[in-house]
């Protein structure tokens, strides 16, 4: 595309090599796309992006604009720039995967997150050594007093992005997210499009 946008395409992964000080902007191009993603450090996978870690870090459940999300080795990968989709993602929720699709009432394989991680990797010659816990960008979890989750769909609008700078050389990881059981991609349940940009 003339912006130098690379699609994401629905109920698929893509990842890419990032250099450190470029940003990375993920954009909800129809504007209720979950958007799971990782950031794997080049010079040795095995240190990547945590939620756990960021949440200790942090001491909140989601990142604001100037955080810094840090790795398992607690230093910072990427830090969010800029956000105009409302400000409201996930650090919580697993990546789906076949078991929850079975969980969910599948009988026959469901495109899946944690897939999609492993053939984006693939596709650049890696392999994940694990699926962390991804950051679920536009994902909406509400959490209430009792400590009780619930999945809604995302309150992030058409064109919508967030901008990540890298702090370190790193392979960066999406999945524009298949769930079409829960209303987490929006009421209509259809998966779409997404894209990013790095520069």
């Amino acid at each position: 595309m003339p912006d130098g946008r690379i699609v994401i395409p629905a109920r698929r992964g893509k990842a890419a090599f990032v250099s450190k000080g470029q940003a990375v902007k993920v954009i909800n191009t129809h504007g209720q796309q979950v958007v799971d993603t990782w950031a794997f450090c080049q010079a040795d996978l095995s240190e990547c992006m945590s939620m756990e870690h960021t949440r200790a870090g942090l001491q909140r459940l989601i990142p604001a604009v100037g955080d810094a999300l840090l790795t398992n080795h607690r230093r910072p990968i990427l830090t969010l720039r800029e956000d105009t989709s409302g400000g409201i993602h996930d650090t919580l929720i697993a990546a789906c995967d076949v078991f929850r699709y079975q969980g969910l009432g599948c009988s026959e394989y469901h495109d899946n997150c944690t897939d999609n991680l492993a053939q984006g990797m693939r596709d650049l010659g890696l392999a994940p050594p694990e699926t962390p816990s991804p950051l679920n960008l536009f994902m909406n979890i509400p959490w209430a007093a009792d400590g009780k989750l619930s999945f809604e769909p995302p309150v992030s609008t058409p064109n919508s992005y967030v901008l990540l700078q890298a702090e370190m050389d790193l392979v960066i990881a999406f999945s524009a997210c298949p769930q079409d059981i829960l209303p987490i991609n929006g009421a209509a349940r259809r998966p779409t499009e997404a894209h990013f940009i790095v520069a």
